[in-house]
C-alpha cells in the first residue's frame, strides 16, 4: 500500500480490488466497548484491518463499491459459503498536512455528505429504481464516509486520541440504520429487509457484514442466524434455544434479546418475560425501538403474522415493565453488612 501510494501519479485514481472473505481475529486484551465480541478484548475484521493500512500508506479513499465479480455456478462456489462480491476501492494520495479534524466536526460533515450520496445511489429524487440493491448499499455508503475521514491526517475523539477505523466505520453505519444498534443488529435488520425469514446466498450476507463491520461467522456465533451449503437464514423466535442463558451469553445482539423476549413473552407471558428483561436491562430500550422498526416495516410489507408479534410485545412492553419491577433485586452489601 505504501508503496503505491508513493509511486501514483496524482493525474489518476489508484483502484484496488480487495476479494477477502471476512473473519474476525481477537485482539490483544484492552478495556472493551460495547461493540465488541469479546468481554476484555475487541474484534477486529479483515475489512478494518485492510482499510487501516491503506490509511496508514498515505492514501485518501473516495469510494468504495461492491462488484459482482464472482459467479454463482462455478464448481468451487456451489454450495459453498463462496464470496459474490470483490470491493473496489477508489483512492487517491492524501495532501501533505492535511490537518486533523474532530469527532463532532466529523460527525456533522457525514450528516451533511451522506444523504446527498444515499440520494445519488438510489435515484431516490428521481423516482426511479435503486440501481444499488440494499445488501449493497451498507457497502457502497462507505465510500463518501471514508472519504471524508481519509481526507485528514486524523480525526480526533474527545479526549485527543485519534479515531480508530472500526470507530468511523461505526458513525458511518449509524447513518444508514438509523438507530444506534450493534454490529450484528444491523446485519440482521437490513438483511430481514431484504430477505425476511427467507434464505439468501452467503455471498451477499459476507458483503453486508463487512459493511457493518461484523462477519457471518461472528453473526452465527451469536446464534440468530443458520449458514451453510452456501446459504444464510435469519432464525425466527420459535427456533431459539429455550436453554439460553443471557448471563453467560458472551456475544448478545439487540436482535438476540428482542427476539428472545418475544419467544419467552409468547410461552410465559409478562412474568417469564420479565425475568429476560431484568436479565438484559441495558439493551431494553434499543430492544423496544427495534421492535417498533420491525413492527412497520412488516406492516408495510403485509406481513400479518410478523407484524402482529411484533406488535403485541411493543403494546405489551409496559406491562413486562411492571412484572420486572415486581422482580427483588439483590441489594448491594456494604462492609459491615
Amino acid at each position: 500500500m505504501h508503496n503505491l501510494a508513493v509511486q501514483a501519479h496524482p493525474a489518476a485514481p489508484i483502484t484496488i480490488y480487495y476479494a477477502f472473505k471476512q473473519s474476525e481475529t481477537k485482539g490483544a486484551p484492552q478495556e472493551a466497548d460495547e461493540t465488541s465480541a469479546h468481554p476484555g478484548g475487541t474484534s477486529s475484521t479483515g475489512w478494518e484491518t485492510f482499510l487501516d493500512a491503506v490509511l496508514k500508506s498515505g492514501l485518501s479513499i473516495s469510494g468504495t463499491w461492491p462488484m459482482r465479480t464472482e459467479l454463482g455456478n462455478r464448481m468451487t462456489g456451489m454450495d459453498t459459503n463462496a464470496l459474490a462480491s470483490s470491493i473496489v476501492l477508489v483512492c487517491r494520495p492524501r495532501l501533505k498536512d492535511a490537518g486533523t479534524l474532530s469527532r463532532r466536526q466529523f460527525v456533522r460533515q457525514i450528516n451533511e455528505a451522506l444523504p446527498l450520496a444515499l440520494d445519488a445511489m438510489t435515484r431516490a429524487s428521481e423516482g426511479l429504481p435503486s440501481p444499488v440493491a440494499p445488501v449493497d448499499l451498507s457497502q457502497a455508503i462507505i465510500g463518501p464516509g471514508m472519504a471524508i475521514f481519509s481526507r485528514y491526517d486524523g480525526v480526533l475523539e474527545a479526549d485527543g486520541t485519534p479515531m480508530s477505523v472500526k470507530a468511523a466505520l461505526q458513525l458511518i453505519n449509524r447513518f444508514l440504520a438509523e438507530d444506534d444498534f450493534d454490529s450484528d443488529t444491523q446485519f440482521c435488520l437490513h438483511w430481514f429487509e431484504q430477505y425476511g425469514w427467507q434464505v439468501g446466498k452467503f455471498g451477499e450476507a459476507d458483503t453486508l457484514a463487512r459493511g457493518k463491520g461484523t462477519s457471518v461467522d461472528g453473526v452465527k456465533q451469536a446464534g440468530v442466524i443458520e449458514s451453510g451449503g452456501g446459504n444464510v437464514r435469519l432464525l425466527t423466535w420459535r427456533e431459539y434455544p429455550t436453554d439460553w442463558d443471557p448471563t453467560t451469553d458472551t456475544r448478545l445482539p439487540v436482535w438476540e434479546a428482542l427476539h428472545q423476549l418475544i419467544r419467552v413473552y409468547n410461552k410465559h407471558g409478562d412474568n417469564g418475560a420479565a425475568q429476560v428483561m431484568t436479565a438484559t436491562l441495558n439493551k431494553m430500550e434499543a430492544a423496544r425501538q427495534l421492535a417498533y422498526r420491525l413492527y412497520t416495516f412488516c406492516e408495510r410489507q403485509g406481513w400479518a403474522e410478523d407484524a402482529r408479534v411484533y406488535n403485541e410485545v411493543v403494546t405489551g412492553w409496559t406491562g413486562i415493565e411492571s412484572a420486572a419491577a415486581r422482580i427483588p433485586v439483590p441489594k448491594q452489601m456494604n462492609l459491615f453488612g
